[in-house]
């Protein structure tokens, strides 16, 4: 009988090995591949400066412009939409500010609120058309992209005679937003606080919880309570907001904007969110991934500068790229899965 009570007894779970932890964390493909194709170019183009001060700040600062836009369309792709409306909203937010401070002479106090409530618009209008018509995002916020630059680009010209506007002074805004130290603009602290934020929200908050609900099954998550809707709405308003944010960082930088400026974030934020391991049917994914994907993606479109390859294979070289950065990040992450464990 003591024979059969020990057989009986219920035995704890093998302990996972290390590697088998390793696995388990969302974000180890990203970073794992971001360490790979970083070292690749210390070896091809370290001796043309890619190891320098000023080639690290070449592609944080590409990294850190994009990851403020790219970071709130992982989210928004992990509770299952997109936003491709990105890049006319950071053209347009430019194009306010360069009209309003250059061309009329406002405070930039003024048009870059003006800017923000763009975006917030741009947000709102795109929520309500995915929550009330059920029509794909992607389908809707493509849709927006072409009508915001087509009317950007056609106000500006008609206002200005240009597309291209420029405004002497960005006053107060400068030192917030155009300043560079030692080569590193300060879009570099702009990023960090933007995944701070964003990771605290995913990790620590029940919103967060509402996005992971809502991405890994949308009808599941209205049943138990979460407002899907609302989680939808806050998202695109954060996602546009951010585009916003980019462009009137853009225009005071460089002190013009540009109707047709932003396009290619379009693409890019959502390439640099599947890089950091967010799935496209949503449901999964980490802000450090996502991080380490914008880190990836900086990283690849300016090393290839320093290799001294003819740049007419630019794009052949990064398609190749990332999509190596893809599959290593696909497999270690399918590996972690198939354990029937998520991060």
């Amino acid at each position: 009988m003591a024979a059969m009570e020990q057989t009986l007894e219920p035995t704890a779970p093998p302990r996972a090995n290390p590697l088998e932890r390793l696995l388990q964390i969302a974000w180890i493909g990203p970073a794992f591949a971001a360490v790979i194709i970083y070292i690749f170019f210390v070896i091809v183009g370290g001796s043309s400066g890619f190891f320098t001060v000023a080639g690290t700040a070449g592609w944080m600062n590409t990294a850190a412009e994009l990851g403020i836009i790219a970071i709130p369309i992982g989210l928004l792709m992990i509770s299952g939409e997109f936003d491709l409306s990105t890049g006319s909203v950071v053209g347009a937010s430019a194009i306010i500010v360069a009209l309003g401070s250059g061309f009329y002479g406002l405070p930039v106090a003024y048009t870059i609120a003006l800017a923000l409530t763009l975006g917030v618009g741009v947000g709102c209008f795109n929520a309500f058309l995915v929550n009330s018509t059920k029509l794909p995002s992607f389908i809707v916020t493509l849709a927006t992209n072409f009508i915001l630059a087509g009317t950007s680009l056609g106000l500006s010209r008609l206002i200005s005679g240009s597309s291209n506007v420029s405004f002497k002074d960005g006053g107060w805004a400068e030192p917030i937003l155009a300043s560079k130290w030692n080569y590193f603009n300060v879009s570099v602290l702009w990023w960090i606080a933007a995944a701070a934020l964003a990771a605290w929200v995913l990790r620590q908050t029940r919103f967060g919880n509402w996005i992971l609900a809502t991405g890994g099954n949308a009808d599941a998550a209205r049943r138990a309570g979460v407002p899907v809707s609302r989680v939808k709405l806050i998202l695109f308003i954060w996602t546009a907001v951010s585009a916003s944010f980019v462009g009137i960082m853009s225009a005071t930088m460089y002190n013009q904007g540009n109707a047709a400026q932003g396009q290619g974030y379009v693409f890019q934020t959502a390439i640099a969110a599947v890089i950091g391991g967010v799935l496209l049917q949503g449901g999964f994914g980490s802000v450090t991934g996502i991080v380490f994907g914008c880190i990836i993606y900086g990283i690849v479109s300016l090393g290839l500068f320093y290799t001294g390859w003819p740049t007419d294979w630019l794009q052949t070289f990064i398609g190749a790229l990332l999509v190596l950065a893809v599959l290593t990040n696909n497999l270690i992450r399918n590996a972690a899965l198939s354990r029937g464990r998520k991060s």
